[in-house]
């Protein structure tokens, strides 16, 4: 259960396991919201020759539970914009289902990626 605001606008409080860590959190302040494919990885993957509205519908897209995720301030800060060929999350049961939203969301807005990503994929999820 999430407690909002009285206006609706901010969340107070709530629980969150992080799914890069597996830790547990309670304070909102603690998490970061995470684009699983990262901005600047999607502009270099393609995402440079979006128009305007097509950079924003990525950047906001709520219609897909991997795209945007809650995970902790300190994973999200050391991800950066890295790819998986330079980050993996630290609790490696999670590897192959980050592996799989990465290659699920390259594919569904037609980003390409590169060889070393495509070979820490594949090691990260045969």
């Amino acid at each position: 259960m999430v407690t909002l605001d009285p206006r609706g606008c901010r969340v107070l409080a709530g629980m969150w396991q992080d799914e890069y860590t597996g830790n547990v959190y309670t304070d909102p302040g603690d998490l970061d919201i995470d684009h699983r494919v990262p901005l600047a990885n999607a502009h270099r993957s393609g995402g440079w020759q979006w128009d305007l509205p097509r950079k924003r519908d990525y950047a906001n897209d709520l219609s897909d539970p991997e795209h945007l995720v809650a995970v902790s301030a300190s994973a999200n800060r050391s991800k950066g914009d890295k790819g998986p060929e330079a980050w993996k999350p630290p609790l490696r049961q999670d590897w192959c289902h980050y592996a799989s939203a990465w290659r699920a969301i390259k594919q569904r807005w037609n980003l390409s990626m590169t060889t070393d990503e495509e070979h820490a994929l594949s090691e990260m999820c045969p």
